[in-house]
């Protein structure tokens, strides 16, 4: 190994191509390229240790409703409880106990690229999932606590197969078919809440841009609809839209 260019070393690398036996012989390689692509490598294996640990600890609550006796729990979150506009979003996700994407955790503390990547493997592998969707005027109508109990309920009806325990987000619901739990900061301690959460912020986020291309002078791509100073500055300068949820100050209050 010791005579193999540095940037081949470097490729096998970042494609998983050594054995441990090769890895060994490049510790005592003289070269600091060599080194520093050692340091690395055990950075990373490092962080993936650490967020193997994470990842299993977040399953403890889903453990504990297999020892139960329960078989399908699903993970229920959502998106879009604080914006001036849009809908808000609920998911709910049943995974396979085998479950593994290391990384996953509450969206928001995902960057896009990352929600969007995750949000793809993560419809590929669940057993089931739900996605619900309760537009702005809904809100108004019903207020955006209820109209977030709706959404979580649609969600969690869509399962099938349908799940037998339910953990949700901080929200709690009754007159489910089904045991439930509400945890607080769920999307950071239950790994099946923490897919819902991307299923519902990413498939939020897609309808902003979307409403975002029909009244772009809100800036709807950037802000997803919260109250950002230029939002409030635009509907000062425009008005609302019929995305706007009426009943949220200042919203409600400027229509006085």
């Amino acid at each position: 190994m010791e005579n193999r260019p540095i940037t081949e070393i470097k490729t096998r690398f970042k494609e998983n191509q050594l054995t441990a036996h090769e890895i060994a012989l490049l510790r005592n390689d003289p070269r600091k390229g060599v080194q520093q692509i050692i340091k690395a490598y055990e950075k990373k294996k490092l962080k993936e240790k650490e967020l193997e640990i994470l990842q299993e600890k977040m399953f403890t609550y889903e453990r504990n409703s297999y020892a139960n006796g329960k078989t399908y729990v699903a993970g229920v979150d959502e998106a879009g409880r604080g914006p001036l506009a849009g809908p808000v979003v609920a998911a709910a996700v049943i995974l396979p106990t085998d479950f593994k994407l290391l990384g996953l955790n509450d969206s928001k503390q995902l960057s896009e690229p990352k929600r969007e990547e995750f949000f793809e493997y993560i419809i590929e592998h669940a057993i089931s999932y739900g996605i619900s969707i309760v537009q702005n005027d809904v809100i108004d109508n019903i207020n955006i606590y209820e109209a977030t109990k709706l959404a979580m309920r649609e969600a969690i009806a869509q399962l099938n197969p349908q799940a037998d325990h339910v953990l949700i987000d901080a929200v709690p619901l009754e007159g489910l078919t089904c045991s439930s739990e509400s945890i607080v900061k769920g999307d950071a301690k239950s790994v099946s809440i923490a897919a819902a959460s991307i299923l519902a912020k990413v498939t939020r986020d897609r309808l902003m841009r979307e409403i975002h291309v029909e009244y772009p002078m809100y800036d709807f791509a950037s802000n997803m609809g919260y109250g950002t100073k230029l939002h409030i500055d635009r509907l000062r300068e425009y008005g609302i839209s019929p995305y706007h949820r009426t009943s949220f100050a200042p919203i409600k209050d400027n229509l006085k």
